[in-house]
């Protein structure tokens, strides 16, 4: 248990500064760099990868994972847990706000593909998710009848979302990376590779994260037994 909990406190966040470091290169150094406004356009739509990865599916799997790991108190964790989804939540937002705002401004059509139908829907039941985490669990809290009752729940609906926001950052890189090659990109040149890469240190991080709160559980079950 104590190897197993070396590694659910190593691995994870070491694939976090991976990851948060691979989007950072290749929107900076291989696709030129970050802009709210730009002339180019595409340095708007890098803030895209980067908010998302980094503020979206980073932070929230930490929000997840603070809440099950640390040896803090549970109003602590819980606070945790609640401000590391909002920021989260904030800075996903803003990252599908400059996907629209590149579209508008390069007179390309808005919500064409799978991976920004899923995006909406994920960004909106994640909403959902904290508004009633909130309500229920903080402020103005529910009975002890009602969150005992909505925690399974509440539980499951949280990792649902996460690994739909994992699979869809995934689709999302494959999907700009198709357009990439599509445009004149060697398909087995150094940022084709870093793309691919950072799709997968991504599901790794978001795998890890899903097996923090199944190990948790699982010896939370054996205790009881």
């Amino acid at each position: 248990m104590a190897i197993t909990a070396l590694y659910l406190t190593i691995v994870p966040h070491a694939l976090a500064v991976a990851a948060a470091v691979m989007v950072l290169v290749w929107c900076i150094h291989f696709r030129g760099g970050l802009a709210w406004d730009s002339s180019n356009k595409n340095h708007i739509f890098n803030l895209h990868p980067v908010l998302m990865l980094i503020g979206f599916i980073i932070l929230g799997g930490e929000a997840i994972m603070s809440y099950k790991s640390l040896p803090l108190s549970k109003d602590v964790k819980k606070l945790m847990h609640l401000v590391l989804h909002a920021i989260a939540l904030i800075l996903g937002i803003i990252g599908i706000y400059t996907a629209f705002k590149y579209h508008n401004e390069s007179s390309i059509v808005n919500l064409y593909s799978l991976h920004s139908w899923l995006g909406m829907g994920i960004i909106v039941l994640y909403g959902i998710q904290w508004i009633y985490g909130f309500l229920v669990f903080f402020y103005p809290e529910g009975s002890a009848g009602l969150r005992s009752e909505s925690l399974p729940w509440h539980v499951l609906l949280g990792l649902f979302v996460y690994i739909l926001a994992v699979g869809n950052a995934s689709l999302g890189f494959l999907e700009k990376l198709t357009f990439l090659e599509n445009s004149g990109l060697a398909r087995h040149g150094a940022e084709a590779y870093l793309v691919n890469f950072t799709a997968v240190v991504t599901i790794l991080y978001g795998a890890f994260v899903i097996f923090t709160v199944l190990n948790q559980n699982f010896y939370r079950v054996r205790s009881w037994n």
